[in-house]
């Protein structure tokens, strides 16, 4: 942890919504004039996509069937915990970013599917902003967690975060019903060795509940919408936490345990506005006053 230069990390399972805090926060770096240095956690795999192609089916013939992405192996976990060291000692360290279709190829002049080469971090980032897998990550001699200034978990309940999974394999990268159920078999060990710890490490957790039957999720139709959803935001420490104005300014919420609110899910977005944008400008304060 860094009070001159802070650490956020947004961390959670693909398919699990990550993408829509990352929006929530960039709203709040737009609004409060915060340059952000941006690393994905993609950026950390440790093979390409033709490559991890390969290493799935030597693994396969080896006898583990269980290697993925969400696993420590398939990752450059030790390269993304100097990462973070380095960015909080001095302000920099190197990154890179994968590159997922077309559209990024055409930007960055790399194929889908492969890496940029590593690059300095430019000078003059207010702070660091993480979305990935691994932002909570602490096992053996790697410590991901202990760097981070604001560690925040994206949690939907398995069921939904199936529906999800299912829904965007499918429809946006074509894949059978059979393939997308082999992945999530297959990342099940991991999920609950590697991911699912992550968030008991985690300063706040959002977890979306749907209010629609999704205890068959190879059969939803559909993705249950934020309307069709409350979130459980548990904080690790209350403390400092303005519950009484949360509640007035998100209708219909609730509190269920001293340290745990629930909203509607169509106030998810306005929720970490609210909660995240006091803690932001509390790490800004901190870093300005560390000169």
């Amino acid at each position: 942890m860094s009070v001159k230069h802070p650490i956020i990390a947004i961390t959670g399972s693909s398919g699990a919504g990550t993408t829509t805090v990352m929006r929530s926060f960039q709203h709040i770096f737009r609004r409060e004039n915060l340059k952000a240095q941006i690393v994905e956690g993609d950026s950390f795999h440790r093979f390409n996509r033709m490559e991890m192609r390969e290493e799935m089916k030597k693994q396969e013939a080896a006898g583990n069937r269980h290697f993925s992405h969400f696993g420590p192996d398939a990752n450059l976990l030790g390269e993304l915990e100097t990462v973070f060291k380095t960015y909080g000692e001095t302000g920099g360290g190197k990154v890179r970013k994968y590159i997922h279709d077309a559209g990024e190829a055409a930007e960055f002049g790399v194929e889908p599917g492969n890496f940029t080469d590593w690059k300095d971090i430019k000078p003059g980032s207010d702070l660091m902003f993480y979305e990935g897998l691994h932002g909570g990550y602490a096992a053996g001699d790697v410590d991901v967690a202990k760097h981070v200034d604001l560690l925040v978990g994206v949690v939907p309940i398995i069921n939904l975060e199936w529906i999800q999974k299912l829904h965007r394999d499918q429809i946006q990268r074509g894949y059978s019903q059979e393939a997308v159920m082999d992945t999530i078999l297959r990342r099940m060990p991991d999920y609950v060795h590697h991911i699912t710890p992550q968030f008991s490490r985690t300063h706040v957790n959002f977890q979306r509940v749907p209010t629609v039957d999704t205890s068959n999720p190879f059969i939803a139709k559909d993705i249950p919408t934020l309307d069709e959803s409350m979130v459980v935001i548990r904080f690790a420490n209350p403390k400092g936490i303005d519950f009484p104005y949360l509640l007035s300014m998100l209708h219909d919420s609730w509190m269920s345990r001293p340290n745990t609110l629930v909203v509607p899910g169509g106030k998810m977005g306005l929720a970490m506005q609210l909660i995240f944008t006091p803690m932001i400008l509390r790490l800004m304060d901190l870093k300005r006053r560390a000169g």
